[in-house]
């Protein structure tokens, strides 16, 4: 599936061979770690709170032993930190999807996956996975047709044919043109992948995270970009970075009418992450506490801010559809000393 460097070929395929061909980006043995900074890494308290809300997710469908299933897990660094998180006692099955091969030295009771597993009951997750789902962009020319845009290996692009079919409807659906020049990322296919996976789990919830835009809200310019050893760049689909745009979560949200989305900042205060200052009273009683609740502090700001990573949107979508909402009775309580908590009924 290779192209020549000369070949203009539409953004998705581009994208496809650029991330994961045997020479893409996802194939670097740095991961993507090395290039940008997520949530997961930016603080061990992400997946402390992904960790609670896998219990409370556990304690409302009465599941005694959930699966955690991570959806674009890179080197399996989330599910690590969850498994670490849990109460020792805890029984979990851990599922990790990547494209890529298993790293090694990861935890065994990890299980490695090229596609979502079926028929599991618990917390799929999927934490900027959709933003990697490649996507044609189209942009409207001067007579005002939408038009796919074609690129080389080198970056170099020219519009290409009119847009048509079911990609010409779900822009007209969910990203009409704002005049010549506008540009947009079709969708439809992380709207498929996402129904795909979330269909794979039999009881549970299905959440996804990523920057993400809403129809009141689309950029008139597009999202698509590149990131490179932590900067933002052009995007060149040659595999030397990453190539990511935006989400419009409320598309792939459409098919399933229990789903919500919520700002990351509010979730992650619901679970437990918060930005408050340790008390000064504790410098002089505990300075090394202090120093460690200072520090937990700094991470739960970062992880909340708005600007930053507190603008990250969650989908949040019980499965199956029905499934008890926040505030009704939950299950069966699975009885494994899940800690107590507003949270302990899913952010929903």
């Amino acid at each position: 599936m290779r192209s020549d460097a000369g070949e203009q070929v539409g953004w998705r395929r581009a994208a496809e061979v650029a991330l994961y061909g045997p020479e893409g980006f996802y194939r670097r043995p740095e991961g993507p770690a090395g290039h940008f900074r997520t949530s997961v890494h930016a603080s061990a308290l992400f997946a402390s709170a992904v960790a609670r809300l896998l219990v409370g997710t556990a304690d409302r469908f009465g599941l005694r032993e959930p699966a955690l299933i991570d959806v674009g897990a890179g080197r399996g660094e989330l599910l690590s930190g969850v498994l670490a998180a849990l109460p020792p006692d805890f029984p979990v099955r851990a599922h990790a999807v990547e494209r890529a091969g298993r790293p090694e030295g990861l935890d065994p009771r990890i299980r490695w996956h090229r596609e979502v597993p079926r028929g599991e009951s618990g917390l799929l997750f999927a934490n900027e996975w959709l933003d990697n789902v490649p996507v044609d962009v189209a942009e409207v020319d001067a007579r005002g047709r939408r038009r796919r845009v074609l690129v080389d290996r080198e970056g170099t692009e020219r519009l290409g044919e009119e847009v048509t079919g079911a990609d010409a409807r779900w822009l007209e659906r969910w990203w009409p043109p704002a005049g010549p020049g506008s540009r947009a990322e079709i969708g439809r296919p992380r709207d498929e992948a996402w129904a795909r996976a979330a269909g794979c789990l039999e009881a549970g919830l299905a959440v996804a995270v990523d920057y993400a835009h809403t129809a009141d809200e689309r950029p008139v310019l597009g999202t698509l970009t590149g990131f490179r050893d932590g900067r933002q760049v052009r995007p060149v689909p040659d595999g030397s970075c990453d190539i990511t745009a935006h989400v419009a979560l409320d598309a792939c949200a459409a098919g399933a009418p229990g789903a919500r989305l919520r700002p990351q900042h509010e979730v992650l205060r619901e679970l437990g992450v918060s930005g408050r200052r340790p008390p000064l009273s504790l410098a002089s009683s505990d300075p090394a506490g202090y120093v460690r609740a200072l520090a937990r502090a700094g991470e739960a700001a970062e992880l909340t801010a708005r600007g930053g990573l507190g603008d990250f949107t969650w989908l949040v979508q019980p499965v199956p559809e029905g499934a008890p909402e926040a505030g009704e009775e939950p299950g069966p309580r699975p009885g494994r000393g899940a800690p107590a908590g507003p949270w302990a009924a899913g952010p929903l």
